[in-house]
C-alpha cells in the first residue's frame, strides 16, 4: 500500500510538473497567433480610440496583429462577458474602463465578477474631469461655490450623462464630501450635458476635459477643478478639488487593459512589460493628449487594487443616491 501511496504521488507531481511546464512554454512562444482586445463601446469614442492606439503599439512590438473588437451594448457588458468567457490563453483581451466599476453596484446580477473573472494587466490611460460651471453662476473658485451651495441648498444643478453614470457619480461624491445638495440633471450622452452647461440651463457639470475643452476655448463655461487628487498635466492651472476645498475628494476615469482570470503569470507580466513600454513613450503620450487623455500605467497588482477600491466607491454612492438603471 505504501509503494502505492508513494507511486501516486509520484504521478501527480509528474502530472503537475508538465502543467507548469506546458505554462512556461506557452508564455515562451506568446503570441503565436493574432490577439483581440474588446471594447464593450461604439467606434470613435475615447475609450475605442485608446484601444486602436494601444493595439497598434502592442502589434509592433510583439509582432502579431492586435485588432480591436467592438462589442458594444449593455454599458459594456457585453463586452465583459465575452472575454470573461474566453480562453485564459491572452488572446483575447478587454478594454476595461472606470464604467466597468459602477455596474455592479447598479445591476442586480451580472453574468460575470469584475474581480473574480478577470486578471488586471495595466492602466493604459487616465481621462481627466473638470468641474465647470456657466459663467451666470457668481463664483470664481470652488469655495465660492460651495458657499453659494449651503446658502441656498437646492439651488445649483449639475448635469450628467445619466442616471449612475461616472459624470453623475463624481457629482453625488461632491454633495457627500463638500456638503451641499446640488440637483442632479441627467442627459442623454456626454456632449448634451457640456453643451447645457454653456447654454445656462444648468449650472455646472463633471466633464471630461476633451468634451470640456472646446467651450471653455469659447469661454461660455468656467472651470473650477479636476477631480483627481493630482493636477491634470493637460490643464495644470487648473487645481484639484482637493486642494480647493474638498479634501479627500478623488474620482478617477481611466481605460486598461484586463485579461481572463487564470492567464499565465508570465504572459500577464508580458503583456504589462510591453504597455507599460508602449504607453510612456512620447509619441503615445502626444497621441493621447490630442485625445483628451493622459497616458499611465501601472503594475497588475496597482490596476488591480485601482478596480477593488473604485468598485466599493461607487457602490457606497450608489447605494447613497438609490440609482436605479435607466
Amino acid at each position: 500500500m505504501r509503494k502505492t501511496g508513494l507511486s501516486y504521488m509520484l504521478i501527480t507531481a509528474c502530472v503537475a510538473h508538465a502543467g507548469v511546464l506546458a505554462f512556461d512554454a506557452a508564455a515562451q512562444s506568446y503570441p503565436s497567433r493574432p490577439i483581440r482586445i474588446v471594447v464593450g463601446f461604439a467606434a470613435g469614442g475615447a475609450t475605442d480610440l485608446s484601444g486602436r492606439m494601444v493595439a497598434q503599439k502592442l502589434s509592433e512590438r510583439l509582432g502579431q496583429p492586435v485588432v480591436v473588437e467592438n462589442r458594444a451594448g449593455a454599458s459594456g457588458m457585453i463586452a465583459a462577458q465575452t472575454v470573461a468567457k474566453a480562453p485564459a490563453d491572452g488572446y483575447m483581451l478587454l478594454l476595461t474602463s472606470a464604467s466597468d466599476t459602477i455596474l455592479p453596484a447598479l445591476r442586480a446580477s451580472l453574468p460575470y465578477d469584475l474581480d473574480r473573472d478577470f486578471a488586471p494587466v495595466s492602466l493604459v490611460a487616465g481621462i481627466p474631469t473638470v468641474l465647470v460651471i456657466h459663467p451666470s453662476v457668481p463664483a470664481r473658485t470652488l469655495k465660492e461655490l460651495i458657499a453659494i451651495a449651503r446658502v441656498q441648498p437646492g439651488r445649483l444643478s449639475y448635469g450628467s450623462s445619466g442616471v449612475g453614470a461616472s459624470s453623475h457619480l463624481a457629482g453625488e461624491l461632491f454633495n457627500t464630501l463638500a456638503k451641499v445638495s446640488a440637483v442632479h440633471v441627467p442627459y442623454q450622452g456626454a456632449s448634451a450635458f457640456v453643451l447645457a452647461t454653456a447654454a445656462g440651463q444648468i449650472d455646472m457639470s463633471f466633464s471630461s476635459g476633451a468634451a470640456a475643452l472646446p467651450v471653455l476655448n469659447a469661454g461660455k463655461v468656467r472651470a473650477l477643478a479636476v477631480t483627481t487628487l493630482k493636477r491634470a498635466g493637460s490643464m495644470p492651472s487648473i487645481p484639484t478639488l482637493d486642494e480647493s476645498g474638498v479634501p479627500g475628494y478623488e474620482y478617477f476615469n481611466w481605460n486598461g487593459v484586463s485579461a481572463p482570470a487564470g492567464t499565465p503569470r508570465d504572459i500577464i507580466a508580458r503583456l504589462n512589460a510591453v504597455i507599460v513600454e508602449a504607453v510612456n513613450t512620447a509619441e503615445m503620450k502626444e497621441a493621447f493628449a490630442r485625445q483628451g487623455l493622459e497616458a499611465q500605467t501601472n503594475t497588475p497588482e496597482q490596476f488591480a487594487l485601482l478596480i477593488r477600491s473604485q468598485i466599493a466607491q461607487n457602490a457606497k454612492l450608489i447605494k447613497a443616491t438609490g440609482a436605479k438603471p435607466e
